[in-house]
């Protein structure tokens, strides 16, 4: 069977041939998703400290995976310039740019020490403290209650991180353990927190 038989049992079900396309361009079938629902991301993140983009007091040098030197207060000043162009853009235009992701890491490699992995390294995006981390950005824009994250992952740990629609970034490192398999479609978050 190949990886990609997926595909096939995808238009067996009656998937939209967009729907297929999308799950070729990530690689995985839509029941390998999880998801984490909108009330324990709010419960998570509820009592977390606001940042703005400078806010952000960074220290150190970043290493990444492929060994150059990356300099945190240059990334610090990267992501005060996309926020700004943000902002502008949003009150310009009423539309938000699509950069929440990028925005999402690079808060993490500032505020949490993320070193990132190569671009479309699998299962995760990063190392914190040498665990695997994978970073999922919440936009103001987002409209469905829950966030999905790959079950096949590798990671460790989630960083939740949610910008809301004063461009605030807020956000909470997450144990894996406190995911439970919801069979095989989806995680599911535990009740319990710390």
């Amino acid at each position: 069977m190949s990886d990609w038989d997926f595909l096939h049992e995808m238009h067996d079900r009656g998937c939209s041939p967009e729907e297929i396309a999308d799950a070729a361009a990530v690689g995985y079938a839509p029941w390998e998703e999880a998801y984490v629902s909108k009330e324990w991301i709010d419960a998570e993140l509820q009592g977390q400290a606001r940042d703005s983009s400078r806010s952000l007091n960074p220290r150190e040098q970043l290493p990444t995976e492929e060994g150059f030197p990356q300099s945190v207060l240059e990334q610090a000043e990267i992501l005060e310039i996309l926020v700004d162009c943000a902002e502008r853009h949003f009150r310009n235009t009423g539309r938000y740019l699509q950069v929440w992701g990028e925005l999402g890491e690079i808060y993490a490699e500032i505020k949490f020490g993320l070193c990132r992995h190569r671009t479309h390294h699998p299962g995760s995006d990063g190392t914190i403290a040498g665990k695997l981390v994978e970073v999922k950005t919440i936009s103001p824009e987002k409209g469905s209650d829950h966030v999905l994250v790959k079950r096949q992952g590798d990671f460790e740990q989630l960083l939740i991180v949610r910008i809301d629609k004063e461009f605030q970034f807020t956000a909470k490192l997450v144990d894996r353990s406190k995911l439970l398999s919801g069979g095989r479609k989806f995680l599911r978050a535990t009740a319990a927190r710390t």
